[in-house]
């Protein structure tokens, strides 16, 4: 089949008999640069010279290498552009010749560029701060239009002045920041041809570091084989690298220095003083670098390097102690001697050496450099001892003791009077001070002792002190003695006094107050001693009239009242007391009659009267009795209340009372609970159900406890849950046994019912049967009849009457005549078996019936027994 163009060419080849025709195929053409592309000339007609022409018209020779011409055959030729280039865009021409004949046809070839990323960096990297120029270098012909998007969206440079796009077609972001980082898209496009391109770019935003020193100043200790840690923490991106330089020398791991994995951390083995100064912490990464100084400071120990010990005379105008240090910053001295630090006073102008001196001007303290003394003024024997000096800095201190030795005549201590009684043994102490030490010596009336006639004396001597014992047997023992002390310094007298001792004066009743079998006694010392200490007091009291009752009790300090027990409720009674010392008893205290109060008797509802308590029943001691004890539930059956009642308070205010409660089956008390002494009653709630629990309440006053009293109860049963049979009960609440019996009498309702149908021909069944069915119940001949109206015949006089009522169901037949039984009725009498009529030779019918059974009074029946209703 003929194609077209060769259809459209013979008829040209027919309308123009022996003209030449040229076309060219494609009729234009748009070469992308790099592309190559070819062009079908085809003449129609005889050519014998078929040649191509460039744009600049030179003929196109076939040995070029860039745009070749091919013939192949007398009717065509071809045009090839090889990787074109925009040199290579213009007209093209075609020339077909034959003779004299000649005929053309051109063709537009245009040469464009593609989209072309020339330069589209990635990752391009810049500093934080800086006005980034992102690199996309794009060309195209015509020239692409470049948008730019961030995260998906289109940056949108009239709403943030940060970024720009220049007409290079960059993306300039002024000021970029950390958060500016991430990928970036350069899209280009050229919608002359609809053509579009990209380049994702990773932009990076590196952090100039910042350094900072978790210490600026480190402070460390030389000469101890101490360790100094000096540290800087660095931030920035990417993660710099941290170095150490000291005196521009840059730091390396080894024995004196050691670095953590990322450099943060330097430290500075067995630190020494050359090793103080300015350490210089680097951190580095592409962004540049940041550095921060460190101070090290290397302080030497104080140590005290001369301290010696010193002698004086009691009553020199001064002694001078010295003190001597080292260290570095310059320890401080200081003085002191029996907890007293002698840096008290006035202080001299800061141009001379520092100066301490204390108020009463004889201890002075001076100090300059590493060096201080401690003066001493108008010497005393209580300046002797060891003297502290301490020197300090702000790394640590250093002490030291020395001794100053002060010699000094005796000094005589202690009391001058003694007192004693005669056959009782005293001792008179001596008491001496002496440096060196004193002989003692004891005199009385001039006469050294003991002497011959003294045989009631003796002496006992220490280093410091002299005892005269003296057992005197007469009033002429007591009075003056002498105790004589002497060294080689001199010597000192003391008069001591032996006085006869005396019984205390009486003590003073302050107030009596009486309880139902107790009574506290407040009194007040006597006003006379006696010379010596008081060892007991006695207490004594009496019903009006009769004999006295006493009772002693050992002095105390604090003894200041007296408790007298075992005493009658509402009775009346004196009391009186006296002091004892070692001489004796003294006199009474004027007597003081007070009553003691009733016994608290607890009471029950009741007309009666309780029994009066026995002597026997109260509390020993002053004790109180155990209150008595009840118990009520709650309305929650596991909440309740424990009541007490108080009974004697055994003379003394009850001060609370102690509740303690437990299950009986558990081992543990609960919290003991304690109620103030005002209260009757303890609500004790959370209990387990059905649990039976013990409860303790002890009253207690201030001279004890009660005995504890005891009650037990049990918590009702959880009235969500059903109880378990094992608890001795039925096993079943109220609900399910009504229900059960609910069920019993409907079971025994139902049986009676089949019974009376079965049987009697009637009931409930037996309705249904006859009104729904249409039949009558099995057995049912006319002899039933017979025998219901033979029930009226029975002894009516003591059982109900049963009134049994037929009535027939009239329904006509076609026959007319009775209903025959079909196969499914059985006729049964009371005792089950089928009964059949020998004359019809098949199942009797008996015509529905309704059996309708009352109960009637124990009365004879108004009616005769042949009565039936049909």
């Amino acid at each position: 089949m003929l194609q077209i163009r060769d259809l459209i060419w013979g008829l040209l080849f027919i309308g123009c008999a022996a003209a030449i025709q040229v076309q060219i195929t494609p009729t234009q053409g748009e070469i992308s640069v790099g592309e190559s592309k070819f062009f079908l000339c085809e003449v129609v007609g005889d050519a014998k010279d078929i040649d191509w022409y460039a744009p600049s018209g030179e003929k196109i020779l076939p040995n070029r290498p860039d745009i070749i011409v091919s013939r192949g055959d007398e009717t065509m030729s071809t045009l090839t552009i090889y990787h074109a280039n925009v040199d290579s865009a213009g007209i093209y021409k075609c020339v077909a010749k034959n003779g004299d004949k000649e005929a053309q046809a051109t063709v537009q070839v245009k040469i464009f560029q593609k989209i072309t990323f020339e330069s589209a960096p990635s990752p391009q990297e810049f500093n934080e701060g800086d006005d980034a120029d992102i690199v996309c270098n794009v060309i195209s012909s015509p020239p692409p239009s470049i948008i730019w998007k961030h995260k998906g969206s289109k940056i949108q440079v009239a709403k943030d002045v940060r970024f720009r796009i220049m007409k290079n077609g960059h993306l300039q972001i002024r000021g970029i920041k950390k958060i500016d980082e991430g990928m970036y898209n350069c899209e280009a496009r050229v919608m002359a041809r609809g053509e579009i391109d990209f380049r994702m770019i990773k932009v990076v935003v590196n952090v100039l570091p910042t350094i900072r020193a978790r210490l600026s100043e480190v402070n460390a200790t030389a000469d101890i084989g101490s360790s100094a840690l000096l540290a800087c923490d660095a931030d920035g991106f990417p993660e710099p690298s941290v170095t150490w330089t000291h005196n521009n020398i840059v730091l390396e791991r080894g024995d004196k220095y050691s670095l953590n994995e990322d450099g943060s951390e330097l430290v500075i083995k067995d630190v020494k003083k050359v090793d103080e100064g300015d350490y210089t912490c680097i951190a580095k990464n592409k962004a540049g670098e940041k550095a921060e100084e460190v101070s090290l400071n290397v302080f030497v120990q104080p140590k005290i390097t001369y301290l010696n010990n010193q002698t004086a005379s009691e009553f020199d105008e001064q002694v001078t102690l010295t003190c001597e240090s080292s260290g570095d910053p310059t320890p401080t001295i200081s003085w002191s001697f029996e907890n007293k630090v002698f840096t008290e006073g006035e202080q001299d102008s800061w141009t001379r050496p520092d100066k301490y001196e204390s108020l009463d001007r004889n201890i002075v303290v001076r100090s300059h450099a590493r060096v201080s003394s401690l003066t001493l003024k108008n010497v005393l024997f209580t300046f002797a001892g060891q003297y502290l000096c301490t020197a300090s800095n702000s790394i640590g201190q250093d002490n030291q003791h020395m001794y100053l030795e002060v010699r000094y005549a005796p000094k005589i201590l202690g009391p001058v009077t003694v007192y004693t009684w005669e056959g009782n043994a005293a001792n008179i102490t001596c008491e001496v001070e002496a440096h060196p030490g004193a002989s003692v010596v004891w005199f009385r009336d001039g006469l050294q002792l003991p002497s011959a006639n003294t045989t009631n004396m003796k002496i006992f001597n220490t280093p410091s002190t002299s005892y005269l014992e003296i057992n005197p047997d007469s009033q002429n023992d007591f009075g003056s003695y002498n105790c004589t002390a002497t060294n080689v310094l001199g010597s000192e007298s003391k008069e001591f006094l032996l006085i006869q001792a005396e019984v205390p004066s009486s003590p003073e009743i302050q107030q009596v107050e009486p309880f139902s079998s107790t009574a506290v006694v407040s009194f007040e010392e006597p006003d006379s001693m006696g010379g010596v200490p008081i060892t007991k007091y006695r207490v004594e009291w009496r019903l009006p009239g009769q004999e006295w009752t006493g009772s002693e009790h050992d002095a105390k300090d604090d003894l200041i009242m007296i408790t007298i027990v075992d005493l009658k409720p509402e009775t009346t009674y004196e009391v009186k007391m006296s002091a004892v010392n070692g001489k004796g008893e003294g006199e009474s205290s004027p007597a003081r009659i007070f009553t003691t109060e009733p016994v608290q008797y607890s009471f029950t509802i009741s007309s009666e009267t309780p029994a009066p308590i026995a002597a026997t029943s109260m509390a020993l001691k002053g004790e109180p009795s155990a209150p008595k004890l009840e118990v009520k539930v709650q309305e929650r059956g596991n909440t309740l209340k424990v009541s007490w009642i108080k009974q004697d308070d055994g003379g003394s205010p009850i001060k609370h009372y102690l509740i303690r409660y437990k299950a009986k089956h558990v081992s543990e008390w609960k919290p003991e609970i304690r109620s103030p002494h005002d209260s009757d009653y303890v609500l004790l709630s959370g209990l387990d159900w059905n649990t039976e629990y013990e409860v303790y309440v002890v009253a207690e006053n201030r001279q004890g406890k009660s005995e504890p009293a005891v009650i037990s109860f049990r918590t009702a049963t959880d009235p969500t849950t059903i109880p378990d049979a094992m608890d001795g009960g039925s096993g079943l609440g109220t609900g399910a046994i009504v229900g059960i019996l609910i069920v019993v009498f409907f079971l025994l309702l139902v049986g009676v019912d089949v019974t009376c149908y079965f049987l009697n021909k009637c009931g409930l069944l037996m309705c249904i049967a006859v009104n729904f069915c249409g039949k009558a119940g099995p057995g049912a001949k006319s002899k039933d009849i017979e025998e219901g109206k033979a029930a009226f015949t029975k002894d009516e006089s003591k059982e109900p009457i049963v009134e049994v009522r037929t009535e027939e169901d009239h329904t006509p037949n076609q026959g007319g005549g009775p209903t025959e039984p079909n196969e499914t009725t059985p006729l049964t009498e009371p005792d089950g078996k089928t009964v059949k009529d020998e004359n019809t030779k098949g199942e009797t019918e008996v015509k529905n019936a309704t059996a309708e059974v009352k109960t009637v009074p124990n009365e004879a029946p108004q009616t005769n027994g042949n009565e039936s209703k049909a």
